[in-house]
């Protein structure tokens, strides 16, 4: 990120090829791990809505899954960090503010003996990255949406009104959450494929090229981390489980450094003799001693009831 961030401020690649290298291989594999992880969620809960009989992921099951993401997304990058190459502009040299002088422009781009190569390379790229991903994830939520919205009600009693009412809204919320999971997703990364298929396969001139790299391809790439970064933000506005066990964990981090503190500061007192630390007791947060107690277990089971 810091080096995008400064690529796109300034004219050219002002880092070395190491770092050209590096740099675009660290940003690919994250991007497909991300977007591998995407599908894998869809999945899942596709999985425990549709099928909510068969039996749930477990921790052994999940490792492999988030292993194999991860050996996917190595592996479809490789290309790209092998080919990545520091160019020097050929047409475009920077004035600096005294005496006339220039100096060339570099820039971090993938070199392929031939263009044919980079056509298949970009095509892969746009089938394994971005069509095939949001084909499941439509595919997924759809079929979790029908399953949901056709999903009967039984409601026994005085209260089956009210019953039916707060079980619709849960569905709504449920099917919102994920038509908008999969337009962002869509409208984020579309600009920037939109952007690498032009670049390969309309033969732009050097001039439109050259627009393209300098003025929209770094909207359309921040547009694209833009849908990373914005998807815990939707899970944890339309999820009251991901809200509870992120305020679960973030509450236990802190007491267990609350913990170490005063266990530091308890053998500090009994190295210099003070006082017993027996009879010696520190403050505690409430929050912290109560944490066991709050913390409520995230339940299991029917996805859409845990909202």
């Amino acid at each position: 990120m810091p080096t995008t961030l400064l690529d796109n401020i300034i004219a050219g690649w002002p880092f070395g090829s190491m770092v050209c290298k590096m740099s675009g291989m660290v940003q690919g594999i994250s991007v497909s791990a991300s977007i591998f992880t995407l599908v894998a969620i869809a999945v899942d809960r596709f999985r425990c809505i549709v099928y909510p009989f068969k039996q749930k992921l477990t921790t052994s099951t999940a490792i492999i899954i988030i292993t194999v993401i991860w050996i996917l997304a190595i592996a479809i990058m490789c290309p790209s960090a092998v080919m990545l190459q520091v160019q020097e502009e050929k047409y475009i040299r920077v004035i600096l503010g005294y005496g006339n002088k220039t100096r060339p422009v570099y820039w971090c781009r993938e070199n392929w003996p031939n263009p044919g190569m980079r056509k298949i390379y970009t095509t892969v790229l746009f089938a394994n990255i971005y069509l095939a991903p949001l084909s499941l994830i439509v595919i997924m939520y759809a079929r979790i949406g029908i399953a949901l919205f056709n999903t009967a009600v039984p409601t026994v009693g005085k209260h089956s009104q009210e019953q039916r009412h707060t079980v619709s809204k849960k569905k709504q919320k449920v099917i919102k959450m994920l038509i908008i999971v999969a337009l962002l997703f869509t409208l984020s990364w579309l600009p920037l494929w939109t952007l690498m298929m032009l670049s390969d396969y309309a033969n732009l001139s050097d001039i439109q090229l050259q627009i393209i790299n300098i003025y929209i391809y770094p909207f359309a790439h921040w547009l694209a981390f833009f849908n990373s970064s914005i998807n815990p933000i939707i899970y944890g506005f339309f999820n009251e489980n991901f809200r509870r066990g992120f305020q679960a964990a973030f509450k236990l981090q802190l007491c267990s450094k609350d913990i170490i503190h005063r266990e530091v500061y308890s053998q500090r007192v009994q190295s210099n003799a003070i006082l017993p630390v027996a009879n010696y007791q520190t403050p505690q947060d409430p929050a912290c001693q109560n944490v066991k107690t709050e913390r409520k277990p995230i339940r299991k089971g029917n996805w859409m009831n845990n909202q």
